[in-house]
């Protein structure tokens, strides 16, 4: 079971550096599926407009509500999210080199969003990256049973450690 994860103090920092990992690989050949999300910033400098686009090339789906300026609660679009986990569940049947998957958020931490994706891609022996926050990192180390490997913020610690668990995946083979 190969599963690493990133945490970072910087809002949006995993995105961007997940967004890039996903076009380098790409670029290189591998097979990835997931989700990474792209984060737009509105005029009005309310919160950003959450937006995610399925792996490889699948489409981008807005995962937020607009609930107005004042509104305090979670912008969460919950059947837009279901939707996305369902597009990335169909990619898996694919055999892809490897899983990243945005964050591992209140949705998985309660057992549901892609916490049984995730699980169904380590049942089949491919590589997971998933990006985490504190607030879900208890849930998660206890969904990974302190499998999970903390990766170094530097960018190239994602892509080193994902091309030798793409490696040793096709070494068990």
């Amino acid at each position: 079971m190969k599963i690493a994860y990133r945490m970072s103090p910087e809002r949006g920092d995993t995105d961007q550096v997940f967004l890039r990992l996903a076009q380098t690989l790409a670029a290189r050949g591998y097979r990835t599926c997931g989700l990474v999300q792209i984060s737009t910033e509105r005029p009005d400098d309310g919160p950003c407009d959450m937006d995610v686009q399925v792996l490889p090339d699948g489409p981008i789906l807005r995962i937020s509500q607009d609930l107005g300026p004042h509104s305090r609660g979670c912008r969460l679009d919950i059947g837009t999210l279901e939707t996305a986990v369902g597009l990335v569940q169909a990619t898996l049947s694919t055999k892809p080199d490897c899983l990243i998957i945005n964050k591992f958020g209140k949705q998985e931490a309660e057992g549901r969003g892609f916490r049984p994706v995730i699980a169904d891609a380590l049942g089949e022996g491919i590589p997971v990256l998933v990006g985490l926050n504190g607030l879900n990192k208890q849930a998660f180390l206890e969904f990974s049973d302190g499998m999970a490997e903390p990766l170094d913020l530097a960018e190239a610690a994602a892509l080193d450690w994902l091309r030798a668990a793409m490696e040793d995946a096709v070494d068990a083979a």
